[in-house]
């Protein structure tokens, strides 16, 4: 079996950022670097750094299913994300358009709650 390790760190960088990505890896203990290292080489070392579905799409697929999925610390993570990947603004009302139909309005609604305060941090007063 190939070492994804280095392909995952690799990715997760370009799509979450250095920073949030080093901050991560500070805060590991011994505890939960086995986990750390699982997400990484599965995650982002398989399913992210295959070029399969682009990482826009993949990044829309991956916000729609945290959204429906209620996991919406993820979510957050992720959205901000789309500054690395590419999808739009647009592209993420549409995403929500599909929860809220698909996974429920609750979820969408609470979604795009964060996305609105999310949008404006990224975007600075006025712009969201």
């Amino acid at each position: 079996m190939p070492d994804r390790k280095p392909a995952g760190e690799a990715t997760r960088r370009s799509v979450l950022g250095d920073a949030h990505v080093s901050r991560s890896v500070g805060k590991a203990t011994d505890f939960d670097q086995g986990f750390i290292d699982l997400i990484t080489e599965g995650a982002w070392g398989t399913v992210w750094a295959s070029d399969a579905i682009p990482k826009r799409e993949r990044s829309m697929l991956t916000l729609a299913l945290l959204a429906g999925l209620g996991n919406f610390e993820e979510f957050e993570l992720h959205l901000r994300a789309t500054v690395n990947t590419g999808a739009s603004k647009e592209d993420i009302r549409e995403v929500l358009h599909h929860v809220a139909i698909y996974a429920g309005v609750p979820r969408a609604n609470h979604a795009f709650k964060l996305a609105r305060q999310i949008y404006a941090e990224l975007e600075g007063p006025g712009d969201a």
